[in-house]
């Protein structure tokens, strides 16, 4: 579990392929001292597990459905990334409660200066727009982020100079790609409201919300 607030940034040292798997190693700009081994980290937003570190590098497994849902594919040799390392219990809860399990890619369409803050338009198609929503969360590679607008097929995002300053995001071109995670609770209401019955009083009571 995270929450969205990048800790610091990483820089690739290298990504190795594994037949359909891969192997990643950061070095990392954040205290590693306080990871263990089998600890999750963040790597533009994709929940990684530490398989191995020195005091400041780490190297994780990347599995082939990572890959295939993510940008982690497309990271060369010192390409920078987000890291946050997961929520600890009695941690500051910053942003939104981001699993980590990144949905799908979007594309940048535009980038406009307003003010001293960024506007980042994004493309992105209906099975991850479904349940993206004006005013509510979204994270964009791992970044916890307000949904400003929502166009048929794109969203509009506010990158303030703190998030500019310490991300990665101001980095990013137009046309380039952007892992996604949309807020859970969507996915979570949509199943409900699928169940047989749909959901009325007796549902909620019976499951503990009313009583």
């Amino acid at each position: 579990m995270f929450t969205g607030i990048v800790e610091g940034s990483g820089k690739v040292v290298r990504l190795t392929m594994k037949g359909a798997d891969a192997l990643l190693e950061i070095e990392a700009a954040i205290d590693l001292s306080e990871v263990s081994l089998g600890d999750s980290i963040a790597v533009n937003g994709a929940c990684l597990t530490v398989i191995s570190k020195t005091a400041k590098t780490f190297t994780a497994d990347v599995s082939a459905e990572s890959l295939s849902k993510t940008t982690l594919k497309h990271l060369q040799t010192g390409h920078p990334v987000n890291l946050e390392k997961s929520l600890r219990i009695g941690g500051f809860l910053g942003g939104h409660f981001v699993l980590g399990h990144v949905d799908g890619i979007g594309r940048i369409l535009s980038k406009t200066q307003k003010s001293g803050s960024i506007i980042f338009a994004i493309e992105a198609d209906e099975p991850l727009s479904r349940y993206i929503v004006e005013k509510g969360s979204v994270a964009i590679d791992g970044i916890s982020l307000t949904v400003n607008k929502l166009e048929k097929g794109r969203f509009y995002v506010n990158i303030i100079p703190h998030t500019a300053v310490h991300t990665t995001l101001t980095g990013k071109k137009e046309a380039e790609w952007v892992n996604i995670e949309t807020d859970i609770l969507g996915k979570y209401v949509e199943k409900l409201l699928q169940t047989p019955r749909g959901i009325d009083k007796d549902f909620l009571a019976e499951h503990g919300f009313i009583k």
